[in-house]
């Protein structure tokens, strides 16, 4: 039995979404946000070491001498799937293992906001989901495949670093394909993606200038293209895209958006008023000829005003998003203020609806 096993088991029983693995430290569970302590015993080097390499094969270890990191997918028992990452640091090796659900959530279960089925029903252009780290971005995108796949009679191709979430195959025909194992780079997958005859694409990140490109051809190319990012918001999230490129291809690239965006979601996590687990707030902004106007004369600083007045098309805010789910009593007044873009806007909209609220706002 892998020695590690006592400890994803003890993960998945306190609803766990992350678990860190280092020497010197004891094993840490991130729950709802928070770090806490699985065990007390911190890892000796050997014990860690020996035990994160029981789970990968001679291949990966390979790769893990070479590049000192490796990322991969490991199931537990048949019911739980982690996304692993192994790194090395000063102490020794270290780890870090995202629990991904096993059952593929539904758009309705993570309560999107309704527009989000609208864009998972387009037939081409790039859809965008942003975001910091651990927001949610890959079981947002799978919620969406998921959508696709129980509606359309299509081929969709993932593209990952490593497989998180496993589709099984309703109306859609599903080709998962692993950065590493299946196809040497996402950019070497994705110049091959065209004669594989898709309808829908998903790949990982839009981590280099190559990869951007490549998704914003196969998207005017009348492919639906969806695609993650670190950003925070959709305006950071545009301007990242074209900032990858020399200055010089800039006008070039804010064309290629501005003709085959069809959505930027920017997403986080904050956590539930009672506490128990953490709720999605999203930012939308929907492709329309007023979008794509701003993008090509690089006024993307005016989207948050084209969102504001495109509730009608799904778009909102992230402000709006947090009003949203505070008047729901999803999220907490405090918890809403600190993620909120404008704070001080948001206090006066909440002081206006939420007069009970005018002594947490100070």
């Amino acid at each position: 039995m892998p020695k590690l096993e006592a400890l994803f088991d003890e993960l998945v029983k306190r609803g766990g979404s992350d678990m860190h693995l280092a020497v010197g430290y004891p094993p840490l569970a991130r729950a709802r946000g928070e770090l806490v302590v699985l065990r007390e015993a911190a890892f000796e080097g050997p014990e860690l070491e020996e035990a994160l390499l029981e789970l990968v094969t001679p291949l990966q270890r390979a790769r893990l001498s070479t590049d000192l990191d490796l990322d991969f997918a490991h199931t537990h028992k048949g019911t739980a799937r982690f996304r692993a990452n192994y790194f090395s640091k000063s102490s020794g090796m270290a780890a870090v293992f995202r629990l991904v659900p096993t059952r593929v959530l539904t758009l309705a279960e993570l309560g999107c906001p309704e527009v989000l089925w609208r864009l998972a029903d387009r037939r081409a252009g790039l859809v965008i989901v942003s975001g910091p780290a651990g927001a949610g971005k890959s079981t947002t995108l799978a919620a969406m495949l998921d959508h696709i796949n129980k509606t359309r009679a299509c081929h969709i191709l993932t593209i990952e670093d490593p497989v998180e979430f496993v589709h099984e195959p309703l109306r859609a025909q599903i080709t998962q394909r692993e950065v590493g194992v299946h196809t040497p780079s996402f950019a070497a997958a994705m110049r091959t993606a065209g004669r594989e005859n898709p309808d829908v694409v998903l790949v990982g990140e839009l981590r280099t200038p190559e990869v951007v490109q490549l998704a914003l051809q196969l998207a005017s190319y009348g492919v639906l293209v969806f695609a993650t990012a670190q950003t925070n918001g959709a305006a950071a999230t545009l301007e990242g895209i074209v900032s990858a490129f020399p200055a010089e291809e800039h006008s070039q690239v804010r064309g290629m958006l501005a003709e085959s965006l069809v959505g930027v979601v920017a997403q986080q996590l904050v956590l539930s008023s009672d506490g128990k687990t953490r709720v999605a707030v999203h930012e939308i902004l929907v492709g329309s000829p007023a979008v794509s106007s701003l993008i090509r004369e690089s006024k993307t600083v005016q989207l948050s005003s084209v969102m504001l007045g495109g509730q009608a098309q799904g778009m909102q805010t992230m402000d709006t998003g947090l009003e949203r789910l505070l008047m729901q009593n999803k999220i907490s007044a405090e918890d809403a203020l600190d993620r909120a873009v404008d704070r001080e806007m948001l206090a006066q909209v909440i002081a206006r609806v939420r007069p009970d609220l005018a002594e947490i706002l100070g």
